[in-house]
């Protein structure tokens, strides 16, 4: 999938047998997307259902030999345990199946990059990595609890969808079955062992804390651009996991303060009983850590550059240049007028002296008028200085400067985004040269109380506020009311730039019940167990030629299938073939008669309990007993 690690050459990818294959008469594949020791991804297309899909395919060898019942249970309970998980930070897995001797997943194509280039290039702020981490923790949470471990929490298995750069994590269900059995075979566990749990490393033990522990290597690396541990090979490096605490990052970025160090240190605990006991309490120890950065430090580059060299900063010195003010470049001398005839001595003299004088004046006047004197060149230099540096220049070269300002949110206050006419141009000194200078930028006000609000009112108070790029994400919890926010990527009052991307993540309500199989049950029955789990429980009576009357025949929703909490399921109960009599006992007067009189009796009514407001205790003829539609059904109450 986009972002995998491995990524095949054109001579791998044509070599490959499988492109082109159908599998399972439904999955065509097109192409190989990554080969790892595990298992080969590959992009494949789903005719049924016109999508595209990644279908991993487990390599044939881990199907073989002694342990190959035991690996092939565990990685199809996995992954059935992967597709329960509904996250929107989670590659969603589709299916599991088999092809002859071929074993495969499909999951969801996520076309992009992965966490490991987005490190390499340097360009990660505290803000987006927050956010990352944020939906990391976030998924292994959902996972936690449901007891699913992830066991291979790497920047390779952080996929960034293209476009958005949203975070998936991949990966769920294949990572516990591989290394379960690979530990004692190929040695897989060293493929990552940077980001392995001390106590993995020593017992092979593992819990949700060592998912919570490669969190934090995975922290510490998008915050300082490296690992804590190094070393020449798997062994010295997990020899400093076990024996080794991981240092502080604020040792490798100088602009990383206290907070982080402490939650670094948490996540990264040595002694796993010192960590938070899984990725929901990590999460909330992140989320606080957040609210702890200024937020001028948030968006500096979390890998800090070292500071330059003693030698770097005197051979910078004597490269400076002292260039001379901006309007000497283009200083003119006027033309020197013509050398005065030579005088004869005759009578028209002053006649001549007087001609000169006139065409002296004449010439002062075209040059300054119509002539070069008229227009003077705006000079080099202006845009990217101070404005009084740029007003300063304009004026040595004989124009006039004008500003205008606007905000900029590239250029830093003060300093000239533009001039009009542009640098080099000729322009008439008697009409001014426009500056744009730099507002800085347009900064807004961060509503308070987003946190609480409805996702919708939270979207209307940001846009108001003047911030209109927002992202919104939603996610299960039992904190929040549904369509709530539960979390937002900026904080009450903090003033940040109007383009700022803001992510809120909006409640999605508590996860979803599975609803009881009832079917087969008798009504009472079915009633008890769904209201055992907190449903409503309406019913629908149906005739039906095989059920026997009262026999629950389905819900809506179906059993097994996912329902919010509190909410109404109504069971379908038999009422016999048609021509029997319903059973309408213990319902209320006013619905056995609408009952029967649906199923085409004529009711007659016995007893007090209508008056009493009881419900019905007995029919005639009893409910399942065979009586021709129209007949007389006599319901007592008492």
């Amino acid at each position: 999938m986009g972002g995998h690690p491995y990524t095949p050459s054109v001579a791998q990818v044509t070599a490959d047998s499988l492109i082109g294959r159908l599998v399972d008469g439904r999955y065509q594949i097109v192409a190989r997307v990554a080969r790892g020791g595990m298992a080969t991804v590959y992009r494949a297309h789903d005719n049924r259902l016109n999508r595209e899909i990644a279908l991993k395919v487990m390599h044939p060898h881990l199907a073989e030999g002694e342990q190959a019942v035991s690996f092939r249970e565990r990685f199809e309970r996995e992954a059935r345990s992967a597709a329960g998980l509904q996250h929107h930070g989670v590659v969603a897995v589709y299916d599991q199946g088999t092809d002859g001797d071929m074993r495969y997943l499909t999951m969801e194509y996520v076309p992009g990059t992965n966490l490991r280039q987005l490190i390499r290039d340097g360009d990660l702020t505290l803000r987006r990595s927050f956010a990352v981490l944020d939906v990391v923790l976030s998924a292994l949470a959902a996972a936690h609890a449901k007891g699913i471990v992830h066991r291979d929490i790497k920047p390779e298995n952080v996929l960034l969808e293209q476009g958005t750069g949203r975070p998936k994590v991949a990966d769920f269900g294949l990572a516990r079955a591989i290394s379960e059995v690979s530990n004692t075979t190929t040695g897989t566990v060293l493929g990552t062992v940077a980001y392995l749990a001390p106590e993995t490393i020593s017992t092979g033990h593992v819990d949700a804390r060592a998912d919570v522990y490669a969190v934090g290597i995975l922290a510490f690396e998008m915050f300082t651009g490296r690992l804590p541990h190094a070393g020449e090979g798997p062994i010295q490096v997990a020899y400093a996991h076990v024996n080794t605490d991981v240092p502080p990052v604020s040792a490798f970025a100088g602009h990383l303060g206290r907070p982080l160090d402490l939650l670094v240190r948490a996540l990264t605990a040595r002694d796993p009983d010192r960590r938070p006991s899984d990725a929901a309490v990590a999460l909330d120890a992140l989320r606080n850590t957040f609210q702890r950065i200024p937020n001028e430090v948030l968006d500096i580059p979390a890998s800090a550059a070292p500071p330059p060299s003693q030698a770097a900063v005197k051979a910078a010195r004597t490269a400076v240049v002292e260039r001379p003010a901006a309007g000497r470049w283009v200083a003119q001398q006027p033309p020197q007028p013509p050398p005065p005839p030579v005088q004869r001595p005759r009578r028209g003299r002053k006649v001549l002296l007087a001609v000169a004088v006139l065409a002296v004046l004449f010439s002062a006047w075209w040059y300054t008028e119509r002539g070069p004197g008229a227009y003077a060149v705006v000079p080099d230099g202006v845009v990217g200085v101070a404005a009084q540096q740029a007003e300063e220049a304009l004026t040595e070269a004989g124009l006039t400067p004008q500003g205008e300002e606007r905000h900029d949110s590239e250029v830093p206050e003060g300093e000239v985004i533009s001039v009009v006419p542009d640098e080099g141009r000729r322009w008439k000194r008697d009409e001014p040269v426009r500056l744009v200078v730099s507002l800085g930028q347009e900064l807004a006000e961060v509503p308070a109380g987003l946190v609480g609000m409805t996702g919708k009112a939270a979207q209307t108070a940001l846009r108001d506020a003047g911030l209109t790029d927002v992202e919104v994400s939603r996610e299960y919890t039992n904190d929040g009311a549904r369509d709530e926010v539960i979390w937002a990527s900026v904080r009450d009052g903090d003033m940040v730039p109007t383009d700022e991307h803001v992510r809120l993540t909006v409640s999605d309500g508590p996860p979803p019940v599975t609803v009881p199989e009832v079917a087969g049950l008798g009504a009472d029955e079915a009633t008890g167990e769904l209201e055992a789990e907190d449903f409503d429980v309406e019913r629908q009576d149906r005739f039906d030629e095989e059920a026997p009357a009262g026999t629950v025949l389905g819900t809506e929703p179906a059993g097994g299938a996912g329902a919010e909490q509190g909410s109404t399921v109504t069971i379908v109960v038999s009422q016999g073939p048609e021509g029997t009599v319903p059973d309408v006992v213990g319902m209320s007067v006013e619905d056995a008669r609408t009952t029967l009189e649906e199923a085409g009796y004529t009711v007659v009514l016995r007893g007090f309990g209508e008056l009493f407001g009881n419900g019905v205790t007995e029919t005639k003829p009893a409910a399942g007993k065979h009586l021709e539609q129209g007949g007389e059904v006599t319901v007592w109450t008492w």
